[in-house]
Formats: structure tokens, sequence, C-alpha cells
């Protein structure tokens, strides 16, 4: 391919306009299933500067192409069942998206006269008429949902009851949360595929998987262990704000959404030493690097974290920690494409999806990867 000039800190005036992250794509490349192994995927790796030599290879090689040393920072959070059906109390048909992360809603829930427990939650809902404030929904396992307002773009604050543990009875009655693209109900298999293999139990309440996760496998990490690779994690509760559409032409005027992130005190110093031994960090996903970028712009550095990132990233953005990414392909217009192209220019990324979509790679959470060194 003919050589592309590297992205700079100065970006020209079509990287700040929407229609400038629009790319054609079939939709037959838009997968619908994960493929029928774990890691049985393709990998497209492009260097982040210089001339774009594009290299195609399977997720398997990934050791081979990481930077020699590089200290990967994965985001472990788990999904939750975060789709309930139900029922209003006219007996019509109703379903219900949660968006309030879990641990928040655990801090602040209190008890209630019959022995559940309750807290102020945020969450879409659908249904065929319309709601008012005030109405019940109930739903499986114990849950039940009153509305107490309506927000922008559908959101609505509510109050969530619920018997016993909350995550148990989300898991008991709910459904996975699959992206707006993915044309199918979920299924049982989505169920463990939409998770990856190093989520963890206590980290449940993401409403979207990690997706660059959800490519390695036990094999995978034993092996880049074993290759001198360091693993660190580091949890932010993926909000479905991440399939939300960048609404203004000048994407500058763009309002991120929230997400809720935890930074270990070990993750911390695991990429204070790793900066110290000039060793590259490489994040494994968008949320992951959203987090690490996120708690620097705020503290200036990676430091022991619990709370909110709005980071919104796009040309023209200061990466203070990472140095390499590993992502999937991203949706056209998406405040995710414009995070990749700030990492590695947005003409430089739009030459390698098109070549992508030229070679048939599959899109988006269930697709095929690329690595960005």
């Amino acid at each position: 391919m003919p050589p592309v000039l590297p992205s700079g800190i100065s970006p020209d005036e079509a990287d700040f306009l929407l229609q400038s992250y629009q790319f054609a794509l079939p939709e037959t490349q838009i997968a619908q299933y994960p493929p029928e192994e774990r890691g049985n995927s393709r990998l497209l790796v492009m260097p982040r500067t210089g001339t774009l030599e594009l290299q195609h290879t399977m997720f398997d090689n990934l050791p081979s192409y990481l930077p020699p040393s590089s200290l990967l920072i994965a985001n472990n959070s788990r999904v939750l069942q975060a789709r309930l059906l139900g029922t209003r109390s006219t007996g019509g048909k109703v379903e219900f998206l949660l968006l309030t992360p879990l641990p928040l809603l655990c801090k602040h829930a209190r008890a209630d006269t019959s022995g559940g427990h309750y807290a102020e939650a945020e969450g879409l809902i659908r249904c065929g008429g319309s709601l008012r404030d005030g109405e019940c929904l109930h739903f499986g396992a114990g849950i039940n949902v009153t509305l107490l307002e309506t927000g922008a773009f559908g959101r609505r604050r509510v109050r969530l009851s619920w018997k016993g543990e909350l995550a148990k009875a989300f898991a008991a009655t709910g459904h996975i949360p699959l992206p707006p693209y993915i044309k199918r109900p979920d299924t049982e298999e989505d169920a463990s595929r939409y998770q990856t293999v190093y989520a963890s139990e206590d980290k449940t309440g993401s409403v979207a998987a990690p997706t660059a996760g959800l490519h390695f496998t036990q094999e995978m990490r034993t092996e880049l262990s074993a290759a001198g690779f360091g693993w660190a994690e580091v949890t932010l509760y993926v909000g479905y704000g991440t399939f939300s559409p960048v609404r203004t032409q000048d994407i500058r005027g763009h309002r991120m959404h929230r997400e809720y992130v935890e930074i270990s005190e070990s993750t911390a110093t695991a990429i204070a030493e790793a900066k110290r031994q000039g060793r590259p960090i490489v994040a494994v996903g968008t949320t992951s690097l959203r987090a690490l970028e996120g708690v620097a712009e705020q503290c200036g550095h990676v430091q022991a974290f619990t709370g909110w990132t709005d980071i919104f990233l796009y040309p023209g953005a200061r990466f203070r920690v990472v140095d390499g990414l590993l992502t999937n392909f991203h949706l056209p217009e998406s405040s995710l494409i414009m995070l990749v192209s700030a990492f590695a220019g947005r003409q430089r990324i739009l030459a390698a999806y098109a070549e992508a979509v030229r070679l048939d790679y599959r899109f988006f959470s269930y697709g095929d990867a690329m690595l960005i060194r």
C-alpha cells in the first residue's frame, strides 16, 4: 500500500466532521455469532505511525506481533444479564435495560419493609404504549421497577426493588443485552461467549462486553506469560452509551457518556514500573484505554482510583499512558472509531478498514481483531 503520513498532534478540520468517519460496510460482514471456537479470529496488524504496512494473520499468533516485554492491561468487568422482560400492571409486555453500574446500586441500596432492597437507578424502557411516572413494572425473580422521571434519549430514572442478591436476581431472569446490530435473540451460547475468560464475578455490571478481550483463551494467557508479557487488569463497567451515535456534525460538540472505573493499587504500580523500565503499555480494548487515559487525565498519572470517566478521545487528543491497542473494528460515526483515529490517525484507520472490508474481515463485537502497535 502507498505510504500514509503518520498521525500528528495537529488534526485537520476534516477530523472534526462527523461525516469523515463514515465507511462502506456490507451487512454480511457484521458478525452475528461468535466464531465456532474462542480465539479462532483473524488479526489485522498495523503500525501506529509511519508507512501503513498492514499484516494479516490469526489471533493465535498475537504474541509474535506484540511489542517485546509489553504490559497488557485488560478490562475484567463481567456482563450482567441486564435486559429484563416483564409486564405492566395492565398486563402489557415491557422491556427494561438497566444502565446503572451494579456496584453503585448495591452501595446505595436500602432495606424495605418486605425484607428486600431498593435503590434509584437509570434504565431504558420499551413497551407498546405510553408510560406514566409512578407506574410499577413487574419482572421475574422478585424484581420490580417504579418509574420516577423521564430523561433525555429515552432514559428513565426509576426505583429498582429486588429480593436477595441483586446479581443473582438478574442472572435468574434477565437476558444478555446483545448490541443492536446483532439481529437475533440472545441464546445460552451468548451467556458464555459474550464474556471474556478473565471476567470477574465480583466485577459484574457491564451492559456490553469489552469485546477485544473475547478473543483470549486461557491457553493464550499462559502463552503470553511464558513469553514474558505482563498482564494487569482494570475495571470499567461498560455502559450502553458505547452504542450511542454521535449526533453533532462537529464532533467536538458531542457529550460523552460516563462510565464507572476501578483501578487497583497493584495495577497502578505495575503500570508505573513498566513505564520506568521503558516497557510498552498495550490496552486490551477501548474500554481499558478509556479507563487508563481517563484516570490519567483527571489525576495526572494512573493511580488507584474509583470513580467516573467521561473522557472523549478524538484526533488531537493526548495519550499519556497507552502505547499500543488491541481492538475490534468499530461502527461508522461512533465515538470508538474516533478514539482509534485519535490513536493512529483518521486516514490511516479508514485505509485499514477499507482493506479489512475488501478482505472480508468480520466486524464489531463478535468480529475479528486489530492490533495497533
